[in-house]
């Protein structure tokens, strides 16, 4: 039950939105004005009319306290969730000033809560009456054609990359992209999405600045330890065998033991191809000290269904994907709503944290970035980047921000934080520099603030 005594800050609201034009245009809506008979319950549900460009004003209600994540409804045509109008009632529910006063739900607000309630119970009872009723022979056989497939197209691809050495790198530069999509396009058919993957990927090197022959190089390296890692997996370890099919896209199911802690939310953020977006939200463990990796996905333009705020806690269980180092898992039951928390996860060093990503690559060497929270460190300039430096150690180290960090405007948001004093920064630690996510002032009392 949320606590409304307890409101969560500007920051975590707007960290819910799917992208940069709904942040704007729903902090535009978090003023009294536009909105008429909002209100909020001690069950954590919060609702308001917003007028629009219509004659009617938009129904627009938020189940702050459902324990899989904020749910949102609202009579606009938007397909964005939150849409503008879910984080304008947020945010003037944020507020505090008496503006969404406690108060019972209209019928409207009320029809959309009991028909959730009503799903939630028929999907627990689906999925307690279909447990142990798939044909397990019929799924050998599946995963043996699934193999057979793969199979074939990592052979067809290490064939590739062959002819692609023996005639020269510069043959890639002359060839387009498009070579490589129609090499993508087979490791799909192939049920490789891993493969498929990796291979647009260097379709966009070549001819993308000074290096780019080099770079090429080292992802085809890393591209081939991948197929001869596949096609030689039952010589490898087990957990290093369990990575390579989860590189490839087996990712299998999440059967590790489920661990029940206090998860604060450190993080989360999205991205986007042609077909696919994608959430990923970062967890720490509180009593655990475990760091998990949550995925969600949906349709191209279309933000994923798990949304969490990010700086605030609540009580699960999490179950980790097999594989060494594997922090992906999968979110289980929830026992309390997302609520506001000072509690910090454990920082490192910079040193440190750049010797925690080489050990992670002795388990898994396709690995872009580790997570880490890094303990007193200021952004300071270096020419035309920025890194990270510690403000407690007179070395020389620092971290270098990654590109895509110094081209975001969360890097402002930060220097701003910091003012020049030292800050807790979580975020992605890998071989093109550290991407900051999230950070916390110095003070003990202060707030998650997302960079994303």
């Amino acid at each position: 039950m949320t606590q409304q005594g307890v409101r969560w800050t500007a920051d975590q609201v707007l960290a819910l939105a799917p992208d940069v034009s709904s942040r704007k245009a729903g902090s535009k809506l978090g003023a009294a004005g536009p909105w008429s008979e909002a209100g909020s319950s001690d069950e954590g549900t919060v609702w308001g009319l917003c007028k629009g460009s219509g004659s009617k004003p938009y129904q627009t209600v938020v189940d702050i306290a459902d324990a899989t994540g904020p749910a949102y409804k609202c009579s606009c045509p938007s397909r964005k969730f939150p849409c503008k109008h879910a984080l304008g009632l947020l945010l003037l529910w944020a507020g505090g000033d008496g503006a969404v006063p406690r108060g019972e739900a209209p019928g409207w607000a009320e029809e959309w809560l009991a028909g959730r309630r009503k799903r939630a119970g028929e999907k627990r009872a689906a999925e307690a009456g279909g447990s142990g009723s798939a044909d397990p022979e019929a799924a050998r056989r599946r995963a043996e054609r699934r193999a057979e497939r793969i199979t074939a197209g990592a052979t067809e691809l290490e064939q590739r990359l062959a002819d692609l050495l023996r005639g020269g790198l510069a043959t890639a530069e002359q060839a387009g992209y498009g070579l490589w999509e129609e090499t993508a396009a087979r490791m799909v058919d192939a049920q490789a999405p891993g493969l498929a993957s990796r291979v647009r990927e260097l379709g966009a090197i070549p001819a993308s600045g000074p290096g780019w022959p080099m770079r090429l190089l080292e992802e085809c390296a890393l591209l081939h330890l991948l197929d001869r890692g596949w096609l030689r997996r039952e010589e490898l370890p087990q957990d290093l065998a369990a990575t390579v099919r989860s590189r490839i896209g087996l990712s299998g199911s999440a059967d590790g033991p489920p661990v029940r802690d206090q998860w604060l939310v450190l993080a989360q953020y999205e991205t986007a191809d042609a077909r696919l977006t994608t959430r990923r939200i970062w967890l720490h463990g509180t009593e655990s000290g475990r760091t998990a990796l949550l995925l969600s996905f949906g349709p191209a333009g279309r933000a994923p269904e798990l949304t969490l705020p990010v700086g605030l806690a609540f009580e699960a269980e999490v179950s980790a994907y097999p594989g060494a180092g594997q922090l992906r898992s999968a979110l289980g039951e929830r026992f309390t709503a997302p609520a506001p928390t000072n509690v910090r996860p454990p920082g490192t060093t910079t040193t440190l944290a750049a010797e925690r990503y080489g050990e992670a690559l002795r388990d898994d060497p396709w690995l872009d970035s580790v997570p880490v929270t890094l303990d007193r460190v200021i952004p300071v300039p270096a020419g035309d980047a920025w890194q990270l430096a510690d403000a407690d150690t007179d070395t020389d180290m620092a971290l270098p921000l990654s590109p895509s960090a110094i081209a975001h405007p969360g890097l402002w948001r930060l220097v701003a934080l910091s003012g020049g004093a030292p800050v807790t920064v979580f975020g992605e630690c890998g071989h093109r520099g550290f991407t900051p996510l999230t950070a916390w002032p110095e003070e003990a009392a202060g707030q998650a603030v997302s960079l994303c």
